[in-house]
Formats: C-alpha cells, sequence, structure tokens
C-alpha cells in the first residue's frame, strides 16, 4: 500500500524509525488503542508519520488512510466505534475511532515528548520490529511493541512460566515459591505475572536463587509480563516485587507508562506469557480461574501444560485435578518440569551454579543426607520421581529438590520421566 502525501511508509525509515519511542508510547496511550489495533497501524507507516497524520487528519482506518481533509462523514460510514468482541483482539480501526485519536493528539500534541521523558526517567525501552525477542515476534499474535526495563532476554534459554490463583493457599504459595527457586537454580528462567498469590511466590522463589547466585551473559533470570504502565505495576503491594524484578531480571509490558491496570488486559497480556514458555505450570486455580486463560493460549501454541495436584476437596486445586484429568502432565515438582524441559530439549544447562554444585562428573560431592540416600537407591534401579521417594521414605518436594541438585552436579540424568544415576 503505497502512503498518502504527508505519510511515510515505514520501510522509508526503517525499524528505528517506525519504533521511535516516544511517539509509540504515544499511539499506545491513545484511547482504546490494544494490542492488535497498535499492529493495524504500525503496519500502515511509522509511529512518527502516524501521530503526525492524526494531527493533520490523515487518519488511518481499516488499514487505508486517507488523505487530510476527509470530512466526519466519510469516518461515520466505517462504521460503529467498537466493533463487538473483546477490547484489543479485533483489528479493525473504524472511523470515528480514528477521529477520535486525532482529536486527543491535536489536544496533547507534545504526548510523544512527554512519553519520551517518562520512558528515560524509568529506564523502560521500547521493542518494535527487529528488536522484539524472536519468539514474541514469531507468534502468530505478535506484538506491535513492547515496554521493557531491566535486562534483555537471553534468547536461548529455556522458559517455564508458573501460574495460578490470586487467592492461593499456603500449600500453592510454597510449591510455587520451591518451583521458583529450584527450576532458577537449574538454569531455566521464570516467568510469570506479577500478581498477587501464585505468580508472586514463583517470583520470589526465583529472585531468591538470583540473589544467591546473579545471572551473568546469556544466564537464567526472571521475566514478569505484566497488564499496566512500569510505572502502575498491579498490584500495588508487589511493587517492591517488581523493582527487584527489574534488577536481576526483565519486565515486559504492552501498555506505556501511566497506563493503568484493567480486566480486559489480563487475557490479552496472558497470551505473551504463553508464548514465551516452553512448559506452562498451574500450581493452583479454579476450573474457571484466570490462569485457566494462559492455558487456552498455552494450548493453541502446543506448548505442553503442567498441574500440581492439590488437596482433596480444595477448591483452589478443581482446575488442577481438570486438567490432569483432561490429560495434562503432571507437576510434583522441578524435576518434573525439568524432565519434561528435557524432552523437548530447551536449554537448561546455563544456570547459576551454587558452589556446592560447581565440579562437574561423577566425581561432584553430594551435598546432602537426601542426596546421598537418592543415589544409593539409583545405584540399585532407576525408577520415577515418585516411586524414589517411596523408597526413601522422602517428601516429594524435597526428594526433587534434591534431584536438580544431583542434576546440575552431572550425578544424575533423566530419560523418559525415568531417573537414572550416572
Amino acid at each position: 500500500m503505497s502512503a498518502p502525501p504527508g505519510l511515510h511508509s515505514p520501510g522509508a525509515h526503517g525499524e528505528a524509525d517506525r519504533g521511535a519511542p516516544g511517539h509509540v508510547a504515544a499511539l499506545a496511550a491513545l484511547d482504546l488503542m490494544g494490542p492488535s489495533r497498535l499492529r493495524a497501524v504500525l503496519r500502515a507507516a511509522s509511529a512518527q508519520s502516524v501521530w503526525n497524520a492524526l494531527l493533520d487528519g490523515a487518519l488511518p482506518v481499516d488499514g487505508e488512510l486517507p488523505r487530510s481533509g476527509a470530512t466526519p462523514e466519510l469516518f461515520d460510514r466505517a462504521g460503529p466505534v467498537m466493533p463487538t468482541g473483546a477490547e484489543g483482539l479485533d483489528p479493525s480501526i473504524d472511523g470515528r475511532l480514528a477521529l477520535r485519536w486525532g482529536r486527543q493528539a491535536r489536544s496533547n500534541p507534545e504526548l510523544p515528548e512527554v512519553m519520551g521523558g517518562r520512558l528515560r526517567r524509568l529506564g523502560v525501552r521500547v521493542a518494535t520490529g527487529a528488536l522484539v525477542p524472536q519468539r514474541l515476534a514469531a507468534d502468530e499474535d505478535a506484538p506491535a511493541a513492547l515496554f521493557v526495563s531491566g535486562r534483555e532476554l537471553p534468547p536461548l534459554n529455556a522458559r517455564v512460566a508458573i501460574v495460578g490463583t490470586r487467592k492461593a493457599s499456603q500449600y500453592g504459595l510454597r510449591v510455587a515459591h520451591q518451583l521458583g527457586r529450584e527450576l532458577a537454580a537449574a538454569g531455566v528462567e521464570v516467568v510469570s505475572g506479577l500478581a498477587l498469590g501464585i505468580d508472586a511466590a514463583a517470583h520470589a522463589g526465583a529472585l531468591e536463587t538470583l540473589r544467591e547466585h546473579p545471572a551473568t551473559g546469556g544466564g537464567p533470570g526472571i521475566t514478569a509480563v505484566i497488564g499496566a504502565g512500569h510505572d502502575r505495576p498491579c498490584p500495588s503491594r508487589n511493587r517492591s516485587l517488581a523493582r527487584s524484578v527489574v534488577r536481576a531480571g526483565t519486565m515486559l509490558s504492552e501498555v506505556p507508562p501511566g497506563a493503568v491496570s484493567a480486566p480486559w488486559r489480563y487475557p490479552v497480556r496472558n497470551r505473551l506469557i504463553a508464548a514465551l514458555a516452553d512448559v506452562v505450570v498451574v500450581v493452583e486455580s479454579a476450573v474457571s480461574g484466570g490462569s485457566m486463560s494462559t492455558v487456552a493460549e498455552a494450548l493453541s501454541r502446543d506448548r505442553p501444560v503442567m498441574a500440581v495436584p492439590g488437596p482433596l476437596g480444595s477448591s483452589t486445586s478443581e482446575g488442577c485435578h481438570r486438567l490432569l484429568r483432561d490429560g495434562a502432565q503432571i507437576c510434583t515438582g522441578a524435576g518434573d518440569v525439568i524432565g519434561m524441559l528435557d524432552l523437548l530439549g530447551a536449554q537448561t544447562t546455563t544456570g547459576p551454579q551454587p558452589s556446592h554444585r560447581g565440579a562437574s562428573g561423577a566425581g561432584a560431592p553430594v551435598g546432602s543426607g537426601a542426596e546421598s540416600t537418592l543415589l544409593d537407591l539409583l545405584a540399585a534401579q532407576s525408577c520415577d520421581v515418585g516411586t524414589l521417594a517411596d523408597r526413601a521414605g522422602l517428601d516429594i518436594m524435597e526428594v526433587s529438590a534434591a534431584l536438580v541438585r544431583l542434576e546440575s552436579a552431572s550425578r544424575i540424568t533423566r530419560r523418559s520421566g525415568w531417573i537414572e544415576r550416572i
């Protein structure tokens, strides 16, 4: 499509112009500008050109860019201001919505400069085009732009999303924290949504490992995908946690600074969590919990879904039990997740290594009584995690933790769910 006078094709200026930070943020801040609408707009022209077109009255409608001077009557024929369906999912841009954006732009023409200054103060980068992480850029519902703080996402690290209810039980919080801690120790990037409950516990667990053994270079870290601006992570009580995530890893959002959380943003955000992850683990969820939208997004992308079993009769585990009944893989600890990653061929070898795991090979030292017990049992016969826990007389979470340490020390290996001593 050729651009009308006053508008420049993205190809004429390249990805840098398309992704001019302040202009991208200004467009993203417009009323009802969901991710798919922003994608449609930036597909038409660079962010700066679109903003100038809004100021001049050359407004994008349904992928077309009418000339300046088009009348309101022309745009009214494009249809109602809101297409049916969830905001952000329908890429159509109708005339009255375009007029609304034009009025907003003309009422605040300096918004790109204001947003650019806000981005700089917050230390937030804008990723568009080739700067979007490859795994997200390749997604069928790829983000048009990401607002990023913290480090860059390592391209090859294995990533596991740990998700679940905000109204978690103490059991669920304990499991999520332990999974986050042990997966980070095994070299896995932990991904979650920074919500209360399971998300926060998983982030906190991963941070515990990363504080002791900071990630370097392309090593694993932690990723939070949020549904609000970087200056307004929701809920407010997790803001200290958000700052810790940014120091140790990465925080991503499709929402520009200044934007507040809204219910419709979470299902849209969840698709990014699913797209980033190699495996999605549900720790606790009701049957109709918000985590199920992440599960649906994962399944649509052929990502494996694992679920943690909970106490019988627990409402917070009903969704997990339904998933297990319907064929999800069981997760009884980090060892099960690492086994799944092994089957997928995902890279988990760049993790922070605690000092007692620094030696590799069969001669590496064993750090605990549990590890010695498991090695003795595995010397006699290979077995799965559950059988090993029964024979050792240990809690399955304790066994999973010990197996993570043994695997990091190259004392055991996993083959199709079986644990073998090296």
